[in-house]
């Protein structure tokens, strides 16, 4: 059942279920639904009362997965177009080809077909090589920089994601959007450390924070900067 509460001017809405346990229980997941268990025979006043204490907790982490939740941004792939590359604005120019090819010439961003209706299709396959590329350059000194904690990840994979940027799973393995190819390298590597900071400290803990802040210090401007990557 879904309940809400007044926090200020924010309305926060949670789903809450009742179970054998001691205390009341928050978690908020990475689509920013929030997920309350409290103890069987609680009442609500008392869990209203305990998830306002908490708002600002539950607010702090609903921004901080915005920040890994790529805009939607609608394409229509005609010349003229602005399109991103590692942070980069570049506008799309369709040209005439035999030959499928996708080139970076000054501000442009030329895609050679020989039909307008493969751009879309060619343009997002030289976009999955790149971040290939580049994931793979930046991801392996970092890596390298985290075997002191005990981590050492089994892969990379890059993965399209509706809602993510990046995540790890439990086995160790790091997924990687491939749109995160067209934000500049330094939100790669923030993205980067903080998947392998939850390979440290799986929840947004205190101890997590500090061991981003610790091996990524620029980490909320190039948080900053991905949130408005493709607003």
């Amino acid at each position: 059942m879904t309940h809400k509460i007044k926090y200020g001017s924010e309305e926060i809405k949670f789903k809450l279920e009742f179970s054998d346990r001691k205390t009341l229980g928050i978690t908020v997941f990475p689509d920013r639904s929030t997920l309350v268990k409290a103890p069987s025979g609680s009442s609500m006043e008392k869990i209203e009362e305990k998830v306002r204490k908490k708002a600002g907790w539950i607010i702090k982490q609903k921004d901080h997965f915005l920040s890994f939740e790529p805009r939607n941004t609608q394409r229509l792939f005609v010349s003229g177009e602005t399109h991103f590359y590692l942070g980069r604005q570049y506008q799309l120019q369709i040209l005439e080809s035999k030959i499928n090819k996708v080139k970076l010439k000054g501000a442009l961003l030329e895609v050679h077909i020989p039909e307008k209706k493969l751009c879309q299709k060619v343009l997002e396959e030289w976009y999955l090589e790149k971040a290939k590329y580049w994931f793979n350059e930046l991801t392996a000194p970092l890596i390298s920089n985290f075997q002191k904690y005990g981590v050492n990840p089994k892969n990379l994979e890059i993965r399209k994601m509706s809602n993510r940027w990046g995540s790890c799973s439990p086995k160790g393995k790091i997924l990687l959007n491939p749109e995160l190819v067209k934000a500049p390298k330094a939100c790669i590597e923030y993205v980067i450390v903080h998947e392998l900071c939850h390979l440290v400290h799986r929840d947004h803990t205190n101890a997590f924070f500090k061991l981003q802040e610790k091996e990524f210090p620029q980490w909320q401007k190039w948080k900053q900067k991905l949130e408005m990557l493709l607003a």
